[in-house]
């Protein structure tokens, strides 16, 4: 499923730069946001949700419920947006 961003976002923008093969994450009005149709999980690209993983706020970059992707959606959705590329073989 494709992570989302909580209103717990102080907006230090750590997260975008991490989202450089997708570039599902922008920076909203109040907090960063997640574009569901562009977030992999980071399947593809890393073996776990970067976002996640540099955030300085606990539980602010989370699995987004109204998006439930199994990990083969995920990587067909990685296909979609870097055709005639592969994923990274060792995160899936």
């Amino acid at each position: 499923m494709a992570y989302k961003i909580t209103d717990d976002c102080i907006s230090c923008g750590a997260c975008e730069p991490e989202c450089d093969m997708n570039q599902a994450i922008s920076e909203g009005e109040t907090v960063y946001v997640v574009d569901p149709d562009k977030c992999t999980e980071c399947i593809g690209n890393y073996e776990s949700p970067r976002c996640a993983e540099v955030c300085p706020i606990d539980d602010c970059c989370i699995p987004d419920p109204e998006h439930p992707e199994t990990k083969e959606q995920l990587i067909a959705k990685w296909r979609k947006l870097h055709p005639g590329e592969e994923p990274v073989a060792n995160t899936y």
